[in-house]
């Protein structure tokens, strides 16, 4: 079912902007938290079924702050001043007794047309001015996505980096006994509300990645035992076959256009990386190695990809240009890696990596010089970046045997500094997530 959502961005609260002492240097270790009172925005004309519409923006965004590690928001039961008494300034004197070096505040009400128009402003309380405030107009359904679109706007003014709040997970959902595993594709919002199911489970799905350009996703699904590339139009709930290849194929994934899919193909049992263009279906073999070269990622600016091959005797990290030309290995540490994704920022590259009988998330810079290990567990697998290049998602198994089987899977994230990871809730089993880019229309 499409869902589309008009956001009209209509007015710049005009306050002169000071250049704010409040402001979060992500690029240290572990930050302390910032502490921001977020306010229950005031709610206007509204009816019984909305009245509790201002509250729930403001639960959300306090959430979201939270959950990046960068926020402390701070309990509502500690504050001063009325928050229904703002109208132009707040007492900024009562909210630095409490310690908040930043406040929000904004408003609800429903329009004569029925749409829902939400306000909100952002205070530093110290310098005592205004720093952004913005008003938005939209159905009252999609009062949680302006919410996540406030946290974003505050995110960035806070950092200077673009938020991710406003951003989906495609995932693989999966439930029953190892031996009659059921995967279904689903889909929900960073937070987890909107879930939806997208497949129904009738054939195993693996590997599902999002466009970067469109609301499609690409993903390997078993037809008749037989491996197919699909094309999933998350608007439409339509799908076709993007090729139905002799042999296995592996992780497909669009590339920074959209045009193409670069995957693997395993011929003749030999392993390499080709692209497919998505309007031509012409098909380009970029490796011709003897070993196996798989889980290929393309760099932001499309001129590199970077993959893993066992043609050293281990599983290691190459780059090459986007023609398969100039591949060099990156990887020299000890253990094994695998899955390698390529940072929207295109300044560092994530991989999974497994020594000493243990798993790890970790990352490097594209030269493979820099290399952090951010996780460590039984299981962890499959990172996948956030759309501003500063949190990781990936899926953990934690074991319930002795022997390490029966294990549940689980999505978390990390944030490049190793600290604040943090599980997200799903109704079943999750593996192998991919994060959406930012600011998709839906």
């Amino acid at each position: 079912m499409q869902r589309t959502i008009l956001i009209l961005l209509i007015i710049f609260i005009s306050t002169k902007l000071a250049h704010s002492q409040v402001e979060i240097d992500i690029t240290r270790g572990n930050i302390d938290p910032l502490p921001i009172a977020i306010s229950v925005f005031n709610s206007t004309d509204f009816d019984a079924k909305n009245e509790n519409t201002g509250k729930k923006i403001s639960d959300v965004i306090s959430n979201n702050l939270a959950r990046s590690g960068l926020f402390l928001p701070l309990d509502r039961k500690s504050f001063i001043e009325d928050t229904e008494s703002i109208v132009e300034r707040p007492r900024f004197g009562d909210w630095r007794v409490i310690n908040a070096q930043a406040l929000v505040t904004g408003s609800t009400k429903i329009e004569s047309d029925g749409r829902l128009n939400v306000s909100f402003r952002l205070w530093d309380t110290f310098a005592e001015q205004q720093m952004t405030g913005l008003v938005y107009k939209t159905n009252p359904t999609n009062w949680r996505r302006i919410a996540h679109i406030i946290s974003d706007q505050i995110y960035e003014r806070l950092t200077g980096e673009k938020g991710y709040f406003d951003t989906r997970i495609v995932y693989v959902s999966e439930a029953g006994p190892a031996t009659k595993r059921v995967k279904r594709l689903a889909i929900m919002d960073l937070d987890g509300e909107n879930h939806k199911f997208l497949t129904d489970g009738k054939h195993l799905v693996l590997t599902p990645r999002f466009s970067p350009t469109r609301q499609e996703i690409t993903y390997l699904s078993y037809f008749n035992k037989k491996p197919r590339v699909y094309i999933y139009n998350i608007d439409t709930g339509q799908q076709e076959i993007l090729g139905d290849f002799p042999g296995m194929t592996f992780a497909p994934r669009f590339s920074p256009d959209g045009n193409q899919v670069i995957m693997s193909l395993a011929l003749s049992g030999n392993s390499d990386i080709y692209t497919m263009d998505i309007r031509t279906r012409k098909v380009q073999r970029l490796t011709k190695s003897p070993s196996i070269d798989t889980s290929a990622s393309f760099s932001p600016d499309g001129t590199r990809v970077v993959f893993n091959s066992d043609r050293s005797g281990t599983q290691q990290l190459y780059v090459m240009k986007a023609n398969g030309k100039q591949q060099k290995r990156i990887s020299f540490g000890k253990g094994r890696y695998a899955t390698p994704v390529w940072s929207p920022r295109g300044d560092l590259i994530a991989f999974t990596k497994f020594y000493k009988g243990r798993f790890h998330i970790g990352i490097m810079r594209v030269d493979g010089s820099g290399e952090r290990l951010l996780t460590e567990s039984f299981l962890d697998e499959g990172p996948t970046w956030s759309p501003n290049g500063r949190v990781l998602m990936f899926f953990r198994q934690k074991p319930s045997k002795s022997d390490g089987t029966g294990g549940s899977f689980s999505l978390w994230s990390v944030d490049l500094t190793g600290f604040n990871e943090r599980r997200l809730i799903t109704p079943l089993d999750a593996s192998d997530p991919a994060w959406s880019p930012l600011s998709s229309v839906r």
